[in-house]
């Protein structure tokens, strides 16, 4: 049978108390005793804390990455790799003018109580140090494992049969956190009782302290939702880079056809459609058109700028970018639904407003594409030589080639980019 008993009767936690002598005082334990330590009474005990004026600024100094704002609210990583609301900073039940920090490091924190407690009852304990988090998707609270000693926090079932037979591929349990939210049954958030105990579930409690709660920790890198949406959004668009160097990988086609879905909701005048997209997915059509681009390209160099051919080799180069890349895409504009002017001003006009949509246009492509794990680099090249593109591909007359985008698997990861200020491009009146 598996019981969760609360541990009743321990005094105001203070800095510098023997917890361990406190809570073994408090209760009466058994073998195999997994033992639930909410964070606060621990980090009391570890002098953390804090007075503190301004909560953000302590929000501040815990956080090593902002995931998700939304007003003064803040979703964050601290420095153990937790994301969390606010970093576990807390302002309740404590002095005001003071917030409660979480331990510097729960493992740690719990691997110590542990030994304390272990030696003071001559008991097989597990301990956890738990927290109140928010989920993702779900609403309401829970307690998970922040810290842990005596205990394997995953219980991994692939490879093992369900009760038809059926190999289990993905399953792996959080036996930390189902522990930790089965204890605050009976903690509660506002009983006074901090700590709690599973008993019956002794095969689970480990000689050594483990590993602590690491594997539970999901990296960054690894989280198909690491950032909250507006972070996303403004993210998508920063950290798209131009590549110019990519992996032989072959791009999917639908994540190209995905990224012209999302292009051809950019902004367009008169409620017109002015994009096309030409998408080059077989080497010989590249090639082909590369070819008569770099033949029309060095025609110019040496016959209009009259220069020799090691210096138009050295310029030409710069196209190599599109022949290494494994897929290109030619946007075109097109100027159906376009209004007729008889004077050179307004359709000059005209024209340069289907240019901004094209533009736009571009650019959701490009941002889509990174989203897709893509690198893209936009080179001009097309729009110097538009008859010789159109003559290629064989495209309508009305279809003005508007540079070529390469596209493939970027070969190494993007540079960091200096951020830059609003402030040096706007002006306000």
């Amino acid at each position: 049978m598996i019981s969760v008993l609360p541990v009743a009767g321990l005094p105001e936690i203070t800095a510098d108390a023997d917890l361990a002598e406190l809570i073994a005082k408090a209760g009466t334990f058994e073998d195999g005793d997994i033992l639930l330590v909410t964070s606060k009474i621990v980090s009391k005990a570890e002098g953390r804390l804090l007075r503190a004026a301004d909560r953000e600024a302590a929000i501040d100094a815990e956080t090593v990455r902002v995931v998700a704002r939304r007003g003064p609210a803040r979703i964050v990583e601290n420095r153990n790799g937790l994301v969390m609301a606010a970093a576990g900073v807390d302002a309740s039940n404590t002095a005001p003018g003071t917030v409660l920090l979480l331990p510097l490091d729960p493992d740690a924190s719990a691997r110590a109580l542990r030994a304390g407690l272990q030696q003071l009852t001559g008991r097989r304990l597990a301990v956890l140090v738990t927290d109140t988090f928010g989920r993702p998707w779900r609403n309401g609270l829970t307690d998970v494992a922040i810290g842990a000693a005596g205990l394997a926090v995953l219980d991994d079932h692939r490879g093992r049969q369900d009760s038809h037979g059926n190999e289990l591929a993905l399953t792996v349990t959080a036996t930390a956190d189902e522990l930790a939210a089965a204890g605050d049954l009976v903690k509660g958030k506002t009983s006074g009782v901090p700590v709690a105990v599973v008993r019956g579930l002794g095969e689970l409690v480990t000689a050594e302290d483990g590993e602590g709660i690491r594997p539970l920790i999901r990296p960054a890198a690894d989280d198909m939702f690491r950032l909250g949406t507006s972070e996303a959004l403004r993210q998508a668009v920063t950290l798209r880079r131009t590549i110019r160097s990519f992996t032989p990988e072959p791009v999917d086609p639908a994540a190209v056809r995905r990224a012209v879905a999302a292009a051809v909701t950019a902004p367009a005048p008169h409620h017109t459609t002015p994009w096309r997209f030409v998408l080059l997915e077989t080497p010989e059509v590249r090639t082909r058109l590369l070819d008569a681009m770099l033949a029309a390209w060095q025609r110019d160099l040496r016959e209009l700028d009259g220069w020799d051919d090691a210096k138009v080799a050295r310029r030409t180069a710069r196209g190599d970018v599109l022949r290494d890349a494994p897929y290109l895409v030619v946007p075109c504009l097109v100027m159906d639904g376009s209004h007729d002017y008889p004077d050179a001003r307004r359709a000059a006009a005209e024209r340069e407003m289907f240019t901004v949509a094209i533009g736009a246009a571009v650019q959701n492509l490009l941002v889509t594409l990174t989203g897709e794990g893509y690198g893209s680099a936009w080179v001009s090249s097309t729009m110097f030589c538009r008859d010789t593109v159109r003559d290629v591909l064989d495209l309508p007359e009305g279809w003005d080639p508007m540079g070529a985008i390469a596209v493939g698997r970027p070969a190494e990861g993007p540079k960091e980019r200096q951020a830059r200020s609003a402030e040096a491009f706007v002006t306000v009146r």
